[in-house]
């Protein structure tokens, strides 16, 4: 089963490499050949037998997974960790957060054709794009464009590599969202928090509210939370400028002051709660785009664990709580379900009449470690084995939606409009490249007396005063 992850490979990902200092990736100067549509299909169709990947509650080798459906319907939250993703010491996690109507579907189509993209556009940079192993950064474009070479760090090198790779893969992510055949994406999107370890690398690319926070330890031995994306609401200033400047709107409704949204010029919709997203087409042509920002950090040996969540998390959890928790857990292989357990009793206490969000926690070790205790088990907890596709049954097939299709709203702009809003005030992909840079110090905590949804998609026209942006 493991041919199927090389993604056009016979042999498993990571073997017979030689690593070089320049990317931190596999030199392989063999002629690769180019994947047909059918092999893409193959290896998707394969994901869920792979041994080193999981999606369900369980655990592998270095983490614990575990997510719970809300009270809003359907679990619309997906997750994924990957081990031996690109090379056998690199693993990929995942936590996608999916809204509108179809926003189950849209998570778990990203859930498994990101990493794939993601893995693809790394093997294109180990051939140098055109045959050549040495081509990824031995030349290099300053600001002026003008070509120099071996003038930056092999460090900076590999951050500028992943960093690339993980603004083509959201790319391209985005771009078969809006092309898919039967995955109505107009209203609905999903979140994205992901980072691929390897050695002491983290590299990290994220959109939307989704969280991903490092345990560690201080001089005095005792634990503390890093915040290591920032959660990419409407009202973040850079944000709110760029949807203001492509004619959206961004303003909270009356009933929940503290949940800014998004909405189209001339329609009081969809209101969406997030300003970057994979699909929520609608809202493309004005402002809310699926650029990851996106940051590289090297892991100390202070460095404990990580921890990958949906909002439903940090609405009621604080970092300092969830690194409490899960350095404080009996086993590690029940991290994870107790995060979600403490949110959900959160949830509860300090909203009692809310209808509790989704969760979905990932929580990776460092140190490459988990215990094997048995109440895995008893829990109910699926471990990374290539018997993990039993879960493909609970979750619907996404050509047999069974869900009306989301009428298009007229005030909406036609796809040909975008180049024209890019041409008018559209920030360029060049502008949203700046690594995320958070203080160790600071905590950007979830947004309190949360009683809302991601997505509004419909609302009814406002009658009486007219709401400010």
């Amino acid at each position: 089963m493991g041919a199927c992850a090389s993604v056009g490979h016979s042999r498993r990902i990571g073997r017979d490499r030689s690593f070089s200092s320049c990317s931190g990736l596999g030199s392989n100067r063999g002629r690769r050949s180019k994947r047909s549509l059918r092999e893409h299909a193959t290896t998707l169709q394969h994901l869920p037998y792979l041994p080193n990947r999981i999606f369900t509650n369980g655990k592998s080798r270095t983490s614990c997974i575990f997510t719970q459906q809300g009270r809003k319907g359907i679990n619309q939250d997906a997750m994924v960790v990957w081990e031996d993703f690109d090379a056998e010491d690199a693993i990929f996690c995942g936590v996608f957060d999916g809204h509108g109507p179809h926003g189950h579907l849209v998570a778990r189509k990203v859930r498994d054709s990101l990493p794939l993209k993601l893995h693809s556009f790394l093997q294109t940079y180990e051939s140098g794009g055109n045959g050549s192993s040495s081509g990824c950064f031995n030349r290099n474009k300053s600001q002026d464009g003008v070509e120099f070479e071996h003038s930056i760090s092999p460090e900076e090198q590999m951050g500028n590599l992943w960093r690339d790779a993980f603004l083509k893969s959201y790319k391209a992510m985005d771009k078969e969202l809006r092309s898919h055949p039967t995955l109505d994406c107009f209203c609905s999107g999903s979140t994205a928090v992901t980072i691929v370890k390897q050695g002491s690398n983290l590299f990290i690319g994220s959109i939307g509210d989704s969280r991903a926070i490092l345990g560690s330890k201080d001089e005095n031995n005792a634990m503390v939370a890093v915040q290591l994306t920032v959660d990419l609401k409407p009202d973040l200033p850079r944000e709110a400028e760029r949807i203001k400047r492509c004619k959206g709107r961004v303003f909270a409704l009356q009933d929940e002051p503290e949940v800014p949204r998004v909405w189209l010029p001339f329609d009081d919709a969809p209101g969406l709660a997030m300003a970057r997203a994979f699909g929520d087409f609608c809202l493309k042509d004005y402002g809310v785009i699926s650029i990851p920002e996106c940051s590289h950090r090297v892991l100390t040996e202070r460095d404990q664990f990580i921890v990958l969540a949906s909002d439903g998390v940090w609405d009621v959890l604080s970092n300092e709580d969830v690194v409490d928790i899960v350095s404080s857990a009996p086993s590690r292989s029940s991290a994870a379900r107790l995060v979600v357990d403490s949110a959900a009793r959160e949830w509860k206490h300090k909203y009692p009449t809310s209808k509790m969000d989704d969760c979905a926690v990932v929580c990776m070790y460092l140190d490459g470690k988990m215990d094997s205790e048995s109440e895995a088990e008893d829990q109910g907890i699926s471990v990374a084995t290539d018997h993990s596709h039993h879960s493909i049954a609970i979750e619907p097939d996404e050509g047999q939606n069974p869900e009306p299709s989301l009428q298009r709203n007229f005030t909406v702009r036609s796809a040909g409009s975008a180049e024209t809003c890019n041409s008018n005030g559209r920030v360029q992909v060049e502008d949203d490249k700046a690594e995320v840079v958070i203080g160790e110090d600071q905590n950007w905590s979830g947004l309190e007396g949360v009683t809302r949804v991601n997505s509004l998609v419909q609302l009814p026209r406002f009658s009486g005063e007219k709401l400010k942006s």
